[in-house]
């Protein structure tokens, strides 16, 4: 069976469920060059991807070739997903590709996708169809198949058209196209919009009359969309997308990468380009004896300390593995270092006892200290490279203090293509003392000019200061909201 599947404009968010459904279980994937990012990410291991996209300019994969490869994959009963921007059959050459199939005998399903000639307006503050300014609008391909002998596009009914005109893939052939519109009795002060990366990040949007729209735009680069018509005045008053808080701004994440996920979406949500750069990986530890038997004495502990989401997770792990469940911490104290490492208890099923104002191990260890601690039994499931603070100091105060290593924080290397792209971040995010230490190991010497560094905490600070960072940014509050909180209140300054 073949798909042939829009996967929508450009931003992730935009892609149909129905879509990443038939990726996650395709045998085939023939993709395109303007796919959204992390499209493929869900795809399965083993999947063949195959890159059949289309540059402007450059040598590429052609259309019969393209057809051919979906004839062959799909008559060798394997799930085949054509994975196309936009909609398939909006200037997709879906339809192409569809009757080469029919033609073939070859069954074959058309997921819709969102596209760009409506989704890049919306997001540039402009509706295609307005109740008072358009009611009717037109898609029109700004660029025609060049062995055709003559255009198909009849200017004059487009000139008399009465409502909205969106042009695909036209930015190159702007003066022409507007010249032949006037020529053919458009007005030339008729407002006209080009939005350029329409739901990307470095969306731009270029307005002007229709008569100087090609002159406003003259350093847009494809993909763009124009659109002609009374709705592009409706911009000034309903654009959204840029007051977003992080508009405009390039942001580094450097937590490891099944985190870095939702500070990652967060940080879009509020407009943000985000460069991922996973600079560590949390490596679990063998249920070896000594984690063997935290599991299995796990109840005879007074007190047992979490510090951090990554902790709370493998000792459930490591609890589960040894046949026991939340209930085994039941006559226990429960602390958890900050609310993300609470929140990751609370989902299991535990309410932390103690959390403390300032997530640092300083403050876990004054809060355990004011209860009193002398005397008891105390568990501490961590990274094997954390600092000792804590049982140090519970130690001091007449604890008997068990540490269990449960994973170790490795160093993850960095594809050139991150590191590319960090040139021109505006801000790198720092949300442990291991990011610093492993972005900086990954990166070397191509350290961001000018980005400014946001820390999560004073422990993380006083590590990037160690290695000659400047911090210009330290959460109040100890967590990933607090930094987020804390980013947005620098980038409105």
């Amino acid at each position: 069976m073949v798909y042939l599947v829009g996967a929508g404009p450009g931003d992730p968010g935009l892609m149909t469920r129905r879509a990443l459904e038939l990726i996650a279980r395709a045998d085939v994937i023939l993709y395109d060059r303007l796919v959204p990012a992390g499209a493929l990410d869900g795809a399965r291991p083993g999947a063949d991807l195959r890159y059949v996209g289309k540059s402007p300019g450059t040598d590429s994969v052609s259309q019969e070739e393209i057809n051919a490869m979906l004839v062959e994959h799909g008559s060798a009963d394997s799930d085949v997903v054509r994975l196309k921007g936009g909609d398939p059959f909006v200037f997709g050459r879906g339809g192409e590709e569809a009757e080469a199939l029919a033609a073939a005998g070859i069954a074959f399903e058309v997921v819709p996708g969102v596209t760009a000639g409506v989704a890049a307006p919306a997001y540039a503050g402009i509706p295609v169809t307005h109740r008072d300014e358009a009611s009717a609008v037109a898609f029109v391909t700004g660029h025609e198949d060049p062995a055709k002998d003559e255009s198909a596009i009849d200017w004059a009914a487009l000139a008399a058209f009465p409502g909205t005109l969106v042009l695909y893939m036209g930015v190159r052939r702007l003066p022409e196209i507007a010249a032949r519109l006037i020529e053919a009795g458009r007005r030339a002060d008729e407002p006209a919009a080009v939005v350029e990366r329409g739901t990307l990040p470095g969306q731009r949007t270029v307005t002007a009359p229709l008569g100087r729209i090609a002159e406003a735009a003259a350093d847009v680069k494809p993909p763009a969309v124009t659109l002609i018509g009374p709705v592009a005045r409706l911009r000034e008053g309903l654009a959204w997308i840029e007051r977003r808080p992080l508009h405009g701004r390039r942001v580094v994440v450097t937590r490891a990468r099944p985190q870095a996920s939702g500070l990652a979406a967060t940080l879009r949500g509020l407009g943000a380009e985000v460069v991922e750069a996973p600079a560590i990986r949390i490596v679990a530890r063998p249920v070896e004896a000594d984690v063997a038997r935290m599991a299995e004495e796990i109840a005879d502990y007074d007190i047992v300390c979490l510090t951090s989401p990554n902790g709370v997770e493998l000792l459930f792990d490591a609890l589960a593995a040894n046949g026991r469940d939340a209930r085994a911490l039941a006559g226990a104290t429960v602390a958890a270092i900050g609310p993300g490492t609470a929140r990751e208890l609370e989902a299991r099923g535990i309410r932390a006892d103690v959390v403390p104002e300032r997530s640092i191990a300083e403050s876990l260890l004054d809060e355990l200290a004011a209860t009193g601690v002398a005397g008891k039994r105390v568990l501490i499931p961590r990274a094997a490279d954390a600092r000792d603070v804590l049982p140090d100091g519970l130690r001091e105060r007449g604890a008997d203090v068990d540490v269990v290593a449960l994973y170790d924080t490795v160093g993850e290397p960095l594809e050139a293509s991150t590191v590319d792209s960090l040139s021109a971040a505006d801000y790198v995010t720092f949300t442990s003392s291991s990011t610093v230490t492993r972005f900086l190991d990954a990166v070397g010497e191509r350290l961001p000019n000018g980005a400014r560094v946001v820390s999560i905490g004073p422990v993380t600070s006083a590590t990037a200061r160690e290695h000659g960072l400047d911090v210009h940014v330290e959460a109040e509050r100890h967590d990933i909201d607090g930094l987020v909180e804390a980013l947005v209140d620098d980038a409105s300054r």
